[in-house]
């Protein structure tokens, strides 16, 4: 699945594109939205508020090539339209062929295919990214089951509470 418009599998009107600077204020209000425990399981910690150096971070970095970060919006008939979702792809520098994911989604939009048409779309990735290498909260299912469909699912023990966790990409 490529940026673009489609429906959600509910039917809801989204759209995919590309995460802009502009996009700041935006990214800040759906953090703002998210629940301690959506926040635990997308940073492993709580955090209150994203900073300026964590929004540097999640946008200013975006190439569009090493970094490529996505945004959903939805455009609901009889609700209201906004972002809903931010996936982020980055290359390693020590190993382009590995890549770290990163997939937020607001709250009343998780399990209803957010997160894995995001995930979709970064998979349209630069052709040297082989592997996925992430760290995902252990009792965080959704993000174990996206990482699962997209690739072999393989783990290390448990590291300050998290799983490290490499996914070995299906080719195409």
């Amino acid at each position: 699945m490529l940026p673009g418009e489609f429906l959600l599998p509910d039917g809801t009107p989204a759209m995919i594109w590309p995460l802009l600077p502009t996009d700041v204020q935006a990214l800040r209000h759906a953090f703002d939205r998210l629940s301690g425990e959506s926040r635990q399981r997308r940073f492993l910690s709580i955090l209150g508020e994203l900073d300026d150096s964590m929004i540097r971070q999640l946008v200013g970095t975006v190439d569009g090539i090493r970094h490529v970060a996505l945004v959903l919006t939805v455009f609901p008939p009889d609700g209201e339209e906004g972002q809903v979702g931010v996936a982020h792809l980055l290359q390693y520098s020590a190993d382009p062929a590995t890549a770290d994911i990163a997939v937020t989604v607001a709250d009343d939009w998780q399990g209803r295919g957010v997160g894995s048409a995001l995930v979709a779309a970064l998979l349209q990735r630069p052709p040297a990214v082989r592997r996925l290498r992430t760290v995902v909260d252990p009792v965080n299912r959704a993000s174990l089951t996206m990482l699962a469909q997209a690739g072999r699912l393989s783990w290390g023990l448990p590291a300050r509470g998290a799983l490290d966790v490499t996914v070995d990409l299906d080719e195409g």
